[in-house]
């Protein structure tokens, strides 16, 4: 049997991604985050969304440099 929480509405998809119902709307409008309509309700599958997500954090990792921490100055370096 499914999980029941496997689809999720708005408000649970928002949650579950940390970011505000509005901004879920945003991005369902603008095709950025996979989405279907079930009467006139938007709906998330968790498992899309799951994939979804760790293509976005791989994509990220390949495309941005990796930062290995805060430079640190030599003590008395710029100090006259």
């Amino acid at each position: 049997m499914a999980d029941p929480r496997e689809v999720m509405n708005i408000r649970q998809a928002s949650q579950y991604l940390g970011v505000s119902p509005d901004t879920l709307y945003k991005y369902v409008s603008e095709d950025l985050i996979p989405a279907f309509k079930l009467g006139n309700r938007w709906k998330f599958k968790k498992s899309i969304l799951d994939s979804w997500m760790e293509n976005r954090s791989l994509s990220n990792e390949i495309t941005r440099p990796r930062r290995l921490g805060k430079a640190v100055r030599p003590m008395g370096a710029g100090a006259d």
